[in-house]
């Protein structure tokens, strides 16, 4: 079938992509579901900053691609051996499949799914099959998907095992979209990977999409101390609305000292969300001794960040990474809804607005500027 899907052709293009335009509207012929595969009619999609290190080249991926990882939809059709969907379903994508067999999957990590990174990073879904190409038939036509959802389209087939049927028909699919990755990523690394204790105290570092869902995360883990800290003067006014107990502005060259001061001396866990190694040192300073410092950014992967040893030794320092808020999607989708439904996790108010497929090019500008938390495209 064709369809119309936002292509990125090469990495590292120059802004603003409002005219360099590194994301083409094209139409392109996406292929029936495989077995073990389903078809997906796109209602919402996220932009999210995993999508934006695409572009600008931090994350390299191979080209060409339609991105796009953060979604909701409705099921189209099945493919052979899908018999637990239908056409209809509601479902909220995930960007890291789980084959359900290798050793993470195994010990309840699907996160860290061995084929589903393999696949993903291949550019494929988790069968290795690729079902986009371009209808201009080029010499090499096939398109690659991006986290096996590739979600900036009309329609899209992804593996069953990246697929979570959601139950709530009053749920929309801009907020359905959310649960994909910043609510799993930012509520998981508090709640799962960190495991934040009632009276803790707590610092985020990043207040994008996934930075304020880890503060309401450290809000219905019960911290006593909520520390945000960003460059945004309006994201930390939008983190005091949502239950920070007081703000910092990362460039203020007293940070470290100011957060120390307000917490009596450091927090007992720091979680780094800016996908910067100068947020991660800031995030490791502000951290107390015996404490835990979480990232779950995602800087280019020739960034080092210096640690140093004997300091991590002498203070019993931790230090985490965590991916997809070392979720169990299945379990946590389910749960972070309900708690949605209750009002114990207003992620709508992260969503800053809701935007064309065409205008996407200016949505990654302002998503590059600061300027939003959450844009998610309607289709």
């Amino acid at each position: 079938m064709k369809i119309k899907a936002a292509v990125l052709h090469a990495l590292g293009t120059a802004q603003p992509y409002a005219e360099t335009k590194p994301l083409t509207i094209e139409e392109v012929e996406l292929a029936p579901p495989g077995p073990g595969e389903v078809l997906v009619e796109v209602k919402a999609a996220g932009l999210c900053h995993s999508d934006l290190s695409v572009i600008n080249g931090s994350r390299p991926r191979p080209m060409p691609m339609v991105i796009g990882h953060e979604a909701a939809g409705v099921v189209a059709e099945c493919g052979p051996g899908v018999d637990d969907l239908k056409a209809g379903d509601k479902v909220v994508m995930v960007f890291v499949p789980s084959c359900g067999s290798c050793l993470p999957c195994a010990e309840g990590r699907p996160a860290l799914c061995e084929p589903g990174a393999e696949t993903n990073t291949a550019g494929t879904l988790l069968s290795g099959a690729r079902r986009l190409e371009r209808t201009s038939a080029p010499a090499d036509p096939l398109l690659h998907h991006h986290m096996g959802v590739s979600a900036f389209a009309e329609y899209a087939v992804v593996s069953r095992r990246s697929l979570i049927k959601v139950d709530d028909e009053e749920l929309s699919h801009e907020e359905a979209a959310l649960f994909g990755c910043a609510v799993l990523t930012g509520v998981g690394a508090v709640v799962n990977t960190a495991q934040v204790p009632p009276g803790s105290s707590v610092a985020v570092l990043g207040l994008g999409g996934v930075g304020l869902n880890a503060l309401l995360g450290a809000r219905l883990s019960g911290a006593r101390h909520i520390i945000a800290l960003d460059l945004q003067e309006s994201k930390l006014t939008l983190a005091s609305e949502l239950g920070a107990t007081g703000t910092v502005n990362a460039a203020d060259p007293n940070a470290i000292e100011a957060v120390k001061d307000m917490t009596g001396g450091g927090v007992d866990f720091a979680f780094e969300l800016a996908g910067s190694v100068k947020a991660m040192e800031q995030a490791y300073r502000i951290t107390r001794r015996g404490g835990t410092t979480v990232s779950a950014g995602l800087p280019h992967p020739d960034h080092r960040w210096e640690l140093q040893h004997v300091n991590m030794v002498a203070e019993e320092r931790t230090i985490k990474g965590s991916y997809i808020g070392s979720c169990v999607p299945m379990r946590d989708i389910p749960r972070y809804i309900e708690l949605y439904r209750r009002g114990q996790l207003p992620v709508d108010r992260l969503m800053s607005d809701v935007i064309a497929l065409e205008e996407i090019n200016s949505g990654f500008d302002r998503l590059a500027a600061g300027k939003t938390v959450r844009q998610v495209i309607r289709f």
